[in-house]
């Protein structure tokens, strides 16, 4: 999975206990670590970081699952919230976490697409950042 291409910026990076975040213009990348937990705290994180790179403008997700890691899956109430948060994408190419992402769909409730290719997905998430404006 490669992440970016070469005229794409990452506007920042943060590391946080969990794993990394990138935020580039309109979207943001996260990686979590192999065994990680995302509680509500760590949500909070992320949502905080949201909030600081895209509080007046709409903007994407999109999780890149390299690694197993466990969800809590009522943290979703709390991102379907986010009314600037336009498209929620998750890329994988394992089979669990395309089992997963069904699951999650129902609890986020929101436009949530799976991919196996991070080109596909950050196209995707483009496309309804653009449609949002």
């Amino acid at each position: 999975m490669n992440v970016g291409s070469k005229k794409t910026i990452i506007v920042r990076e943060y590391n946080l206990e969990v794993g990394v975040v990138q935020v580039y213009d309109n979207y943001m990348v996260a990686k979590f670590e192999e065994g990680a937990t995302l509680t509500m705290e760590r949500v909070y994180q992320i949502i905080g970081i949201s909030e600081i790179h895209f509080k007046e403008k709409p903007f994407g997700y999109i999780s890149l699952r390299k690694n197993s890691y466990a969800i809590d899956p009522t943290v979703y109430t709390y991102l379907r919230e986010l009314d600037n948060m336009k498209a929620f994408a998750i890329v994988s190419v394992k089979e669990i976490d395309m089992h997963n992402f069904k699951i999650e769909k129902l609890f986020y409730k929101k436009p949530m697409k799976f991919f196996i290719e991070y080109d596909n997905a950050l196209a995707w998430v483009k496309k309804r950042i653009r449609t949002a404006k």
